[in-house]
């Protein structure tokens, strides 16, 4: 395809060492080449560096460094000219005002990206890692995102149409040349066998997304328990912070506190709330209702309960409210003496005070949210809410098909089916693809990417 030439800042404005002009477009070298005093960029090869100046309107803007990767051989597979000058949103205004003098116009949100994605460098799902690596926040994010960069997605989907194919192929031969095959022995023994192989590898998939997709967007996580059992202390540690007011007197707390965490590779995102008690202070009840409220829209919640007391009413309530949702119970101030909370099956000793006990904190949680054989198997996992939601969409579609086939409905229906399976999986890679899909992708990308 063959685009005009977009120009835009691939850095953040503000103050920083350099920053980073990107240019692409069939015309890069000429606009950059007539404000750059150096080489002639037309002239020189594909991957170099060039020193020299940019100059518009007969005044040195500031002194450069330019790097040229010549179509195909680029991000864009476009021309594309980077030019490093000196931090600061001054300069790199006026740089982006010489250029577009010359005839470039200003980048879209995340038009380089886009134009990469439209002319087959990449596909949709490796466009969308790359803002996922920018946004990354833990290292498995980042491992999460590098592998779906470098096209295992991509792969497996592959992989997973093409064996859609094969049975479009049977049901197609079947429909052309029915004089050939029994349609009821073909469906029994080719037909039906593959869809459910097929169903199987999906399933699979989507067990291991629930993973994928916490790693990706982060753990809501509420902090509960009886007022004064250390659940703002246990923030504070958690945070390494004085986020919460700590003290003696119960019912301190009276609003939710928040805080990001980074945990055993995964991210939380941590809410301290007023504790859990009758009482009759307005505000504390106000707080208390923002408490379960919280509750509901947990993916996480840690009761904390106060292992040197035996439980109380209000800790039996917690437990009961909290029982249908994904939890670790934590008995805090193990260093006041011996647990009173040995009964409750699953609960972590630790103290928030000393910082015992919180390594086991990290492990609860990994086993709770990471998929037991995630990092052992070779199978893909998804952590994009869009990819899952078209995976589910394959996964009902290959599921009607199953029904059609054992049905024994006519053999062309079970064949809609399988068509509407392979055309979910195409949406995940951008094979099939909408222009309000692509646009609504690219807008949520910054402007020089």
């Amino acid at each position: 395809m063959i685009f005009d030439t977009i120009v835009g800042v691939s850095t953040a404005i503000g103050y920083s060492a350099i920053n980073v002009i990107r240019v692409s477009g069939i015309e890069a070298f000429e606009m950059v080449s007539s404000i750059f005093k150096g080489k002639d960029l037309t002239t020189v090869l594909t991957h170099t560096v060039h020193y020299g100046h940019i100059v518009f309107q007969d005044a040195i803007i500031d002194e450069v460094v330019v790097t040229v990767f010549k179509a195909p051989r680029s991000f864009t597979t476009e021309n594309v000219v980077e030019i490093s000058v000196h931090g600061g949103s001054y300069i790199a205004s006026l740089v982006l005002e010489a250029l577009i003098s010359k005839g470039a116009r200003l980048a879209e949100p995340g038009e380089f990206t886009r134009r990469a994605y439209l002319n087959g460098r990449i596909d949709l799902t490796q466009a969308e890692s790359i803002m996922d690596m920018i946004n990354a926040k833990t290292r498995l994010q980042l491992q999460l995102a590098t592998s779906s960069l470098s096209g295992d997605v991509r792969k497996r989907m592959e992989s997973l149409q093409t064996e859609l194919l094969d049975i479009i192929a049977i049901i197609e031969v079947n429909i052309d040349y029915p004089e050939y095959d029994d349609v009821v022995t073909m469906t029994n023994e080719l037909i039906i066998p593959k869809i459910k192989q097929l169903i199987q590898s999906i399933q699979t998939i989507l067990e291991k997304a629930d993973s994928g997709k916490v790693i990706r967007d982060g753990i809501k996580t509420v902090i509960v328990g009886k007022p004064n059992v250390g659940k703002s202390s246990l923030l504070n540690t958690l945070l390494n912070e004085d986020k919460a007011i700590v003290t003696d007197i119960s019912g301190t707390t009276r609003d939710l506190v928040e805080g990001e965490l980074r945990l055993g590779g995964l991210l939380l995102r941590l809410i301290d709330t007023a504790g859990v008690r009758e009482t009759e202070d307005i505000v504390e009840k106000i707080g208390i209702d923002k408490t379960k409220k919280a509750l509901e829209q947990a993916d996480l919640v840690i009761l904390v309960l106060d292992q040197s007391r035996e439980l109380s009413k209000e800790d039996e309530l917690l437990l009961t409210l909290t029982q249908e949702k994904k939890r670790i119970i934590v008995g805090n101030k193990a260093d006041l003496g011996p647990s009173h909370l040995s009964n409750i099956s699953s609960i972590i000793s630790l103290s928030a005070k000393t910082k015992q006990g919180m390594n086991a904190l990290e492990v609860a949680l990994q086993d709770l949210f990471i998929h037991a054989s995630m990092h052992e198997s070779t199978e893909v996992v998804l952590g994009n809410t869009r990819h899952i939601g078209k995976m589910q969409e394959t996964l009902q579609a290959l599921q009607d098909a199953l029904h059609a086939a054992q049905s024994h409905l006519p053999i062309d229906m079970v064949e809609i089916d399988v068509k509407n399976a392979w055309t979910a999986l195409g949406e995940i890679t951008g094979d099939v693809a909408t222009d309000q899909l692509i646009q609504s992708l690219f807008s949520k990308f910054c402007l020089g990417k």
